[in-house]
């Protein structure tokens, strides 16, 4: 579609319109929209020749009058079977794709159109927003009525069909209301819904469209129109580079603004579609009926029965005065049953519930651990107690969390749907530890600093404990789950950043831990929060480092001894050399004893497109060895022949290797943020720590131990650890700790390379 422009006129000096020719206003809002819609009606009727037996229908966005700045036209020419019908319909199409309108459009009579209406049930859903505009208006009137009479009739048929087809696009387009990067219209709880709710309530079925929904409508609309005026086309995606310009344009503050609004509206708007799908079910089904008309009623907890498929009150609940942890009971039998609370059930908790007192009695207590421990029924029944504000009554902090967006590209999923998915992983470890109900609920709380000024891990800590204290538990139990929160990320940062055969590693962090208890509540944690977190998270290279480390500070904590560093593979140190052993994840080479091997290595599989993830060097009788865990950069292996004949031509001193790999590392150069480098002083048994914090890149190892080399530091091991786009590279420089002047040196060769 063509770009916006800026036209004098009607519409007003300075206002930007769609189209010249057609002189389609712009702008955001219902008035703006149903004034696009007004000035399209009236150039169609201007391209459509007064004929009788012929009408133009509009549906899609024009048919609703909800017109989008660059949005497409849905028409069909309807007509009772005239002479002439094609070369008709061809005046019309042409001057709209002339004007650089997008156009989908058919040729139908009416007995056509419904029956393409019966077999495609998208096709009847568009027909119900079937609206005249031009030319002889009984034809259209005939299929509008016929269309909606023949969908409330069959409605309740065609609903599962539309439900698979529904599932598959959110499938492939996600929830809206945790994507850093929705779809506006395909995701779950977008506009496309909207459009699913509109059609259930024309069947009659449910009052799909109440009015949170369409303000939550209106509002996605506008986000809409605003997002297609800050592109200049057609686009329903908010990416992250137009979320500022888009909110602006919203007269919000911030992007992160604007993401919360569409989350909190994505929401509402799929709350609304589930129960709208659970009315056709019982509806289709006419289940758990005792008699007509009388609905029958099974007892599932104390004070909860199951009523028509969903979880309603007991009488005596409802009449008595309530016990406030009632609210926590029935989200806990609706977790754990996986039946939905009823909608009048949630309208008369929020109303007259009393507030939980604190500490809380145990019932709500133990409610809360069933809750978090309930597995594939803590995301829906917490989405259904959030959506009525039950959440905010448990737990005040939760107002903060609440669609709170996280940047990290590793993440999927806002804040507070991120700390429930982490509990949901954290009920497939309860197992493998002696306190499940603090696993649980550590695993809830472990990010709740996020938001915060500081370190979230530490600033984190005193929320959850003061959390854990208004809940009820003791101060020994308080004091756990603050150590939870403030650790979550140690054994994550250890495994991946520091040398696990150094025995100051795993003494340090067995001193942090401090019992064994502890370790394993912190491994189960880890693991549900990267399962949470999003693939990128966790790789199975992680998980063996990450379990190393555990079996290593579980031996400290049990014998006070801490292991010994592993042996060299005696492959490497016997036989000619040099030598090269290569693994599914893993290269080990032997050679005469030189400086710059690593680099040399590292160059070499930089080259054949290998990350390294860790890196060992050392010397034993007059031999040089280094070993290295590598994965593929790209997903793809290189040829290990190839490979193994290079790597032993470079550690032989080859030049022309050598030489393709300056080459290729001045090539791979990255860009971005300022690098800057960290240096720890205590952190290893006989070496110094030099941390860089840069952008990840191509052959960045290589030439960061190439200026390491040239500078005079002599590397002992590296550890890569990868998040997003940008490293963490971990570097033990052997020795002891260097003057301000080498450190400096050293500092200034390292950020030269990046």
């Amino acid at each position: 579609m063509t770009s916006l422009t800026t036209a004098t006129g009607p519409t007003g000096p300075g206002v930007p319109v769609v189209n010249e020719v057609v002189g389609v206003p712009g702008g955001i809002g219902e008035a703006a929209r149903t004034a696009r819609a007004d000035a399209l009606d009236a150039w169609l009727r201007r391209l459509l020749p007064a004929r009788p037996g012929v009408a133009l229908v509009a549906v899609g966005g024009l048919g609703r009058r909800q017109c989008a700045p660059y949005g497409d036209l849905d028409l069909v020419l309807l007509h009772a079977g005239v002479a002439g019908v094609d070369e008709l319909a061809a005046s019309l199409w042409y001057p709209i794709w002339d004007a650089g309108l997008r156009l989908d459009h058919s040729v139908r009579t009416v007995a056509e159109a419904l029956s393409v209406a019966q077999d495609d049930v998208k096709v009847a859903l568009g027909l119900l927003d079937a609206r005249h505009v031009a030319g002889d208006p009984a034809l259209t009137d005939q299929l509008a009525r016929t269309a909606t009479d023949h969908w409330r009739r069959t409605a309740i048929r065609q609903l599962p069909g539309l439900r698979e087809i529904t599932a598959a696009r959110w499938e492939a387009h996600g929830e809206l209301a945790f994507l850093l990067e929705g779809d506006l219209k395909e995701a779950a709880g977008g506009l496309r819904d909207v459009g699913i709710l509109r059609a259930i309530a024309t069947a009659g079925v449910t009052d799909a469209l109440r009015p949170a929904v369409h303000a939550a409508h209106r509002r996605l609309l506008d986000t809409r129109d605003a997002l297609h005026q800050q592109v200049g086309r057609r686009v329903d995606r908010l990416l992250a580079q137009e979320r500022d310009g888009v909110a602006a344009q919203l007269t919000l503050d911030e992007g992160d603004a604007l993401l919360r609004l569409v989350a909190g509206d994505a929401r509402t708007v799929s709350h609304a579609l589930d129960d709208a799908w659970r009315a056709a079910d019982r509806l289709r089904s006419g289940r758990h009926r005792a008699a007509p008309g009388r609905p029958l009623r099974r007892p599932v907890a104390r004070d909860v029965v199951e009523q028509d498929g969903e979880l309603v009150l007991a009488r005596t609940a409802i009449g008595a005065r309530p016990d406030p942890s009632l609210s926590l009971r029935i989200a806990a039998a609706a977790a754990t049953t996986r039946l939905p609370i009823a909608r009048a059930t949630c309208e008369w908790l929020a109303a007259y519930c009393p507030p939980l007192p604190t500490p809380w009695p145990p019932a709500a207590r133990a409610a809360l651990t069933t809750v978090l421990g309930a597995g594939p029924g803590l995301v829906p029944a917490w989405e259904t107690c959030d959506r009525y504000g039950l959440v905010d009554g448990w737990l005040p902090e939760w107002t903060r969390l609440r669609s709170l967006p996280q940047h990290n590209p590793v993440h999927r999923f806002t804040l507070d749907r991120h700390l429930v998915q982490t509990a949901y992983e954290a009920s497939r470890h309860t197992r493998d530890v002696d306190r499940p109900d603090l696993l649980l609920l550590g695993a809830f709380l472990h990010d709740i600093g996020k938001g915060l000024p500081g370190d979230h891990s530490t600033v984190g800590a005193p929320v959850a404990e003061a959390v854990a204290t208004r809940i009820g538990l003791p101060p020994a139990e308080v004091a756990l789950i603050g150590t939870l929160v403030r650790l979550h990320l140690l054994l994550p940062d250890v495994a991946t950043r520091r040398d696990l055969s150094d025995p100051k590693t795993i003494a340090g962090v067995a001193e942090r831990v401090g019992d064994t208890g502890t370790l394993d509540l912190l491994h189960a944690l880890v693991r549900a929060d990267a399962a949470a977190t999003g693939p990128a998270a966790w790789s199975g290279w992680k998980g063996r480092l990450i379990a190393d480390l555990v079996a290593r500070v579980r031996t400290t904590l049990d014998t006070g001894v801490v292991p010994a560093p592993p042996a060299p593979d005696p492959a490497l140190v016997a036989g000619p050399l040099p030598v090269v052993h290569l693994g599914e994840d893993r290269v080990a080479v032997a050679a005469a004893d030189r400086r710059g091997l690593l680099a040399t290595v590292a160059g070499c599989l930089a080259l054949h497109r290998l990350e390294v993830i860790s890196a060992d060097a050392a010397t034993v009788d007059g031999r040089a060895l280094v070993e290295c865990r590598v994965q593929p950069r790209y997903g793809l292996a290189p040829d290990p022949i190839a490979l193994g004949a290079d790597l032993r031509r470079a550690v032989g001193g080859d030049v022309s290797v050598i030489q393709r790999l300056r080459g290729r590392a001045l090539a791979a150069r990255s860009r971005g943020a300022a690098p800057r480098v960290v240096w720890h002083r205590e952190a290893a048994t006989d070496a110094v720590l030099l941390e860089l914090r840069a952008a990840d890149a191509a052959g960045l190892l290589y030439r960061v131990t190439c200026a390491l080399d040239e500078a005079g530091a002599q590397v002992r091991a590296a550890r890569i650890s990868t998040l997003g786009g940008d490293v963490v590279d971990a570097f033990y420089l052997v020795g002891g700790w260097p003057p301000d002047e080498q450190r400096a040196r050293i500092e200034a060769a390292v950020l030269a390379a990046v």
